[in-house]
């Protein structure tokens, strides 16, 4: 079996996503390899597909026991022999899975880091291991958002297993923890694949300075506009999570609150119950969500500003997983960066996290294409406009500044990118002092070039630089400066640069206008793909059928079959199981077993039609 035919027997699908059968090819002859994706993007179909083709059992590496079994449930749907081998299991249940790996009959299992490190000698002497595959990689790297210090003796893989590929895979990664995982890993001769990080489904809102009333307005009008869709809701604390989850019940939506203060029995019925749409809602602190792999979150709210773009980008990317629009809404004000700050002042990794804290508020504050700003945050060098986002819906006065990023570039570049944005201003705008002096910087051809343009300007432009990616901050090195090749285009002059116009504080809270963000709500969250084509009476009545199926076998309804499958399904409406193979998501597995019974209900639905 190809794997391209692999993905049609298991999946469904037709065509691989970008990059992934090059991925596939790498690992299947036996390279190493660190693969970069955004939540979504299909990172498990890299090193599941492997898994299928290749002799012996591939080893997944996952942080979280619930993850695990989303991912089993998921794999078993499509036919494929998985299993997860963890704490939640009985003893018995852990021996049978491991004679299962012994005689072969697994293609992948999932076990925690710490559980493997303690099965390795296991798996070396008595199982034939296909790959290794080493999820939420970041976790390994200091420089990660949510570092966990039992996966840095992963690297012992590489030194007991060296002729078993390795692949490891993140959805947030900048270039420093990226070099990190690589390090630390010892994938010294793996490949790094990195997909595009834009994620064009998911829209991008921020709201400054609401108070609590008017945030839980614009909430209620979102789950309105969603109305039986399921939802995320993030709060910075454990009280904020129960509190907004009980006014949204007395408003009479189905929501729980979620959050580590919780029993585990708690904890697992709230998740059970989002998983199988139960509930529409979970108002949650960052302890929920890593271990979800629901397809069908349809907006993702953050009630509270995160920590770091990487943590934003993760938990926004939790929503639309089947590639259908996903609202998401980040709410901001000072007393959220009060909070952030003084927890990251306690933290182990004070001088990281508030670097991380402070990007987050530039973003949150940014009048720039906001995927752009993420796009760059990742390496992804874009000049984007995405006209999915509040800026781009209601963008700022704009005028021609290349010549003032020129002289700020010519400055960079001149102390050999070895300047901080607080020198590079002063250098700018002539100030001599003695950090200017010593190190010779008054005699350079830039210095004084900017002393027209007050600090406070500077700083906006550098930070507007900053997020059109014609720069980058070297962590590593002090915070340095660097000009990216973008930034090299502008200062060749073969790139023209627009900037926004300074606006006063009190302009930049102004609401948007409220008749524009409606009209843009509306264009993007109509049905996808063939709307005007699409039964939608059928479609609700194919919601209830899978969730009938999935109470049936107690599994979640988005396993059997995702949302993008019931628009297909309800817009060719499939009376044969020749057609219902031919759906996108259903493969030969789900066809045996759903193909007489969903054929035959379309067949009763259109008679009565």
């Amino acid at each position: 079996m190809t794997p391209v035919e692999a993905l049609k027997t298991y999946y469904g699908y037709d065509n691989f996503r970008p990059l992934q059968a090059e991925i596939i090819e790498h690992t299947l002859t036996g390279n190493d390899s660190l693969v970069l994706m955004p939540t979504g993007g299909g990172k498990s179909i890299c090193f599941q597909i492997p898994a299928l083709l290749m002799p012996g059992t591939a080893i997944v590496v996952s942080p979280l026991i619930s993850l695990m079994k989303d991912q089993v449930e998921t794999l078993r749907s499509n036919g494929i022999p998985a299993a997860a081998l963890n704490s939640a299991n009985d003893e018995r249940i852990n021996q049978q899975i491991k004679e299962q790996c012994r005689s072969g009959q697994l293609k992948i299992l999932y076990i925690s880091p710490e559980r493997l490190l303690v099965e390795l000698p296991w798996f070396l002497a008595n199982a034939k291991i296909s790959l290794f595959a080493i999820d939420e990689a970041h976790c390994i790297s200091q420089w990660g958002h949510d570092f966990r210090p039992e996966y840095t003796q992963l690297s012992t893989l590489r030194q007991q297993f060296p002729k078993t590929p390795v692949i490891a895979l993140t959805a947030t990664a900048d270039k420093i923890t990226k070099q990190d995982i690589l390090d630390k890993l010892e994938l010294h001769q793996g490949r790094c694949f990195i997909s595009s990080f834009d994620r064009p489904n998911l829209s991008l809102d921020v709201k400054r300075g609401y108070s609590a009333g008017d945030k839980l307005t614009v909430v209620l009008d979102i789950i309105k506009r969603h109305h039986r869709e399921s939802g995320i809701i993030y709060c910075l604390s454990r009280k904020a999570t129960e509190e907004l989850a009980r006014k949204l019940q007395d408003k009479g939506v189905t929501a729980e609150a979620y959050h580590a203060g919780m029993s585990i029995y708690q904890r697992d019925k709230v998740q059970e119950d989002f998983i199988n749409d139960r509930i529409d809602v979970v108002v949650a602190t960052i302890a929920f969500g890593m271990g979800i792999d629901k397809s069908n979150v349809r907006y993702v709210i953050h009630y509270n500003m995160p920590k770091s773009i990487e943590s934003f980008y993760q938990e926004i990317g939790r929503g639309g997983r089947d590639s259908l629009p996903c609202e998401t809404l980040l709410f901001f004000n000072i007393q959220d960066l009060i909070t952030l700050k003084s927890f990251a002042d306690q933290s182990g990794q004070q001088d990281i996290n508030n670097e991380k804290l402070k990007r987050m508020e530039e973003y949150a504050e940014a009048r720039v294409c906001r995927r752009r700003i993420l796009l760059n945050y990742f390496g992804e060098i874009s000049d984007c406009r995405c006209g999915n986002c509040d800026v781009c819906s209601s963008p700022p006065n704009l005028f021609d500044g290349t010549i003032i990023v020129q002289k700020a570039l010519s400055a960079i570049a001149r102390t050999n990118q070895q300047a901080g944005s607080r020198m590079v201003i002063d250098i700018l705008r002539g100030m001599m002092n003695i950090d200017i002096t010593s190190r010779g910087y008054h005699m350079l051809k830039t210095f004084g070039v900017g002393r027209n343009i007050p600090t406070r300007d500077w700083q906006d432009y550098i930070l507007q630089m900053l997020h059109m990616g014609f720069i980058e901050i070297a962590y590593n090195e002090d915070r340095h400066l660097k000009i990216t090749s973008l930034g090299n285009e502008v200062l060749r002059g073969t790139r023209q640069v627009q900037l926004a116009e300074i606006t006063q504080p009190d302009t930049l809270v102004a609401k948007p206008r409220k008749k524009q963000r409606q009209e843009k709500v509306k264009q993007l969250f109509e049905t996808p793909a063939n709307a005007d084509m699409e039964d939608k009476a059928l479609f609700e009545k194919l919601r209830e059928l899978r969730h009938t199926i999935a109470t049936e076998i107690n599994c979640p309804a988005f396993v059997i079959m995702s949302d993008k499958t019931l628009h297909a399904l309800a817009t060719t409406r499939p009376t044969t199981k020749e057609a219902f193979a031919g759906i996108h998501g259903i493969g030969e597995h789900k066809c045996k077993l759903y193909a007489e019974r969903f054929t035959a209900f379309i067949k009763s639905h259109i008679a009565s039609t």
